[in-house]
């Protein structure tokens, strides 16, 4: 096997930014100095008595740092900040993740999520807390996934549900229990507003993107495929932004099995078949916002 001390780096990194450590804590607890820690998310070559060392103090496997096989993630603060670092250097992109794909949602849309997701969070105060500050970092990890996409603009496949869009246009943007009626109107002129967002972007075809509409029903859990050169990857994963959103229960997985990735793909190339295209799709969609408002 062969050992990518980059990659180690980026997994330390992600995990420690889901364990909530600074820099200073984890030298600490380990032995090593700030700087160390640092060098080691950077690619330095690292001893296996030190991986061992932090594969302990933040709560995940030796063969997950090192990347053998499957990566198992719980924290979406390590899921989101892991998937910052596989979209900047892949040069394909494919997503199955809900109504809402976030690299192609609108400048809105982050604002929108932001609220969302505090307000998803449990009104346990042990908890609520930690959960908070989870909401800022991932907030601060996604303003620079959009920025990289932007800067880079890798092709990027979105497949999205029929059945997932209706639903979000129906209940709106909602994260909690009990949202008022009033509240509720503008929670779905919002969702309405982003749907839009999509609707027109697929009738305008930009370049390097391709948006399927499928009206049958759809995996719960969502995907997502990257392809960076020779190297492709599989991210499976629980947690959920926008409609319904989850980023608090759930264990995510990354593998670059060729096994896993191929059924992947196999998957991807059979709904892809089946998908509304182009003017198709956004003439489909622009019928079901319709229906969906008049009957609200």
């Amino acid at each position: 096997m062969d050992i990518r001390y980059d990659q180690i780096g980026q997994r330390l990194r992600a995990f420690r930014l889901g364990s909530g450590f600074s820099a200073e804590e984890i030298a600490q607890r380990i032995g090593i100095s700030r700087t160390a820690v640092y060098r080691l998310e950077s690619g330095e070559v690292v001893k296996i008595e030190t991986l061992i060392s932090l594969a302990e103090l933040l709560g995940v496997s030796l063969a997950t740092l090192l990347g053998v096989e499957m990566e198992y993630i719980s924290s979406a603060v390590t899921y989101f900040e892991r998937l910052r670092q596989l979209e900047e250097t892949a040069d394909r992109i494919v997503v199955l993740a809900g109504p809402i794909s976030f690299l192609l949602a609108s400048p809105q849309f982050l604002e929108t999520l932001n609220d969302l997701l505090k307000e998803s969070i449990s009104h346990d105060r042990a908890k609520q807390e930690k959960r908070l500050q989870d909401v800022e970092r991932i907030i601060s990890i996604l303003r620079e996934r959009k920025a990289n996409y932007e800067r880079r603009r890798p092709a990027i496949v979105n497949l999205i549900s029929v059945l997932d869009i209706e639903r979000l246009l129906r209940s709106g943007f909602i994260g909690r229990p009990f949202v008022s009626s009033q509240d509720i109107d503008q929670r779905r002129a919002r969702a309405r507003a982003e749907v839009l967002h999509f609707c027109d972007m697929v009738k305008a075809e930009p370049m390097g993107v391709q948006i399927g509409l499928l009206t049958g029903t759809l995996p719960h859990t969502g995907f997502q495929l990257f392809r960076t050169g020779d190297l492709r990857t599989v991210s499976i994963s629980p947690f959920r932004l926008g409609e319904q959103p989850n980023i608090s229960l759930g264990v995510a997985m990354i593998t670059s099995s060729e096994e896993a990735v191929s059924l992947h793909e196999e998957l991807v190339g059979e709904m892809w078949g089946a998908a509304l295209k182009g003017k198709e799709a956004a003439a489909y969609l622009r019928k079901l916002i319709d229906v969906t408002h008049s009957s609200a």
